[in-house]
């Protein structure tokens, strides 16, 4: 069977694709599942580049989330198989792993949105909880076209916000008004003015920044009295430094968080979010976009169209 491994840390496109023994038969509390379909994010390409927070040491398995189907079941299981799972396996086509790691889904689920759902979904709607966004509040979402900004848009707007996006290119931007955006702004121009015009001077009341660098000292600029920003991260490769006396004007607050950290320090939460999540994929009240599929042997292509940010939501990876 064929995995993913990043053998050195550096560049995406060293990746290698490598045949490897599949793996043993489940053993009491474990499980095999025959992973079908798998995400990808940009913390993948921190984590190649050997610059990710907690990073792992070569060589070691690409991916994170991966959907498939049970095949086998260890001793006292108590999935079944042919259940469809939600696991942490990543870019490798079969996989033994601890049941409790685990997440059932629902029978019928979107494999690809079932996979490109927790890492973006869950970090969204962290944030938009520890900034207890109101119906009717303005929230502004930097880099919305990205799996993470899509998410928060999608959040946003079925928690009742008004939701202004910005992104990188009109392409993007062009997309979004389908996807929850109430009104688009290229930030390549900046976008103080224009969030100062659609708020008729206020400025947002909730920013989601992922992006950081220039674009959080211009949201400085344009956050509302008793507004909250969101530093979720930084893929402008710089990440923000704040100048605190434009909190002190604003009444502002200021609020860091990832998705690692509520599993740390709050599992009961995280797993709470996680099955609230579930219950809205399934019904349908939020819709993971995904616009890039590619192969196991295309992995490298589909970091490529990461990197040069013409990815929208998602991309995911399938055998």
């Amino acid at each position: 069977m064929k995995a993913v491994f990043c053998e050195e840390f550096g560049n995406h496109k060293d990746l290698v694709v490598r045949d490897i023994e599949p793996p043993a038969a489940p053993g009491k509390g474990e499980i095999t599942v025959d992973v079908a379909v798998r995400s990808i994010q940009f913390s993948d390409i921190v984590r190649i580049q050997g610059n990710y927070q907690d990073n792992r040491k070569p060589p070691f398995i690409m991916g994170g989330d991966g959907v498939g189907v049970v095949s086998a079941v260890g001793e006292g299981s108590h999935v079944s198989i042919g259940d469809i799972v939600l696991t942490g396996a990543g870019c490798i086509e079969q996989v033994t792993v601890p049941e409790a790691s685990v997440l059932v889904l629902p029978a019928g689920i979107d494999m690809a949105a079932a996979s490109s759902f927790r890492a973006g979904y869950t970090t969204a709607l962290h944030g938009l909880q520890l900034s207890r966004i109101q119906p009717g509040e303005t929230l502004l979402v930097h880099g919305a076209a990205g799996g993470m900004g899509l998410a928060a848009v999608d959040i946003g707007k079925l928690l009742g916000a008004r939701v202004i996006t910005t992104a990188s290119s009109d392409d993007k931007l062009a997309i979004l008004p389908s996807l929850g955006a109430d009104h688009t702004i290229n930030y390549s121009d900046g976008f103080r003015d224009e969030v100062k015009a659609l708020t008729d001077g206020r400025g947002a009341d909730v920013i989601f920044d992922p992006v950081g660098g220039d674009v959080f000292d211009e949201s400085m600029r344009c956050i509302a009295p008793f507004g909250r920003i969101l530093i979720v991260g930084f893929t402008s490769g710089r990440p923000a430094l704040a100048k605190t006396n434009h909190l002190l004007v604003k009444d502002a607050q200021l609020i860091g968080y990832t998705m690692g950290g509520l599993m740390r320090h709050d599992p009961r939460k995280h797993e709470t979010n996680v099955a609230t999540l579930l219950d809205w994929l399934a019904h349908n009240r939020i819709s993971p976009y995904i616009s890039h599929r590619f192969s196991l042997e295309e992995t490298v292509d589909a970091y490529d169209v990461l990197v040069e940010r013409k990815v929208v939501g998602k991309a995911v990876i399938t055998n």
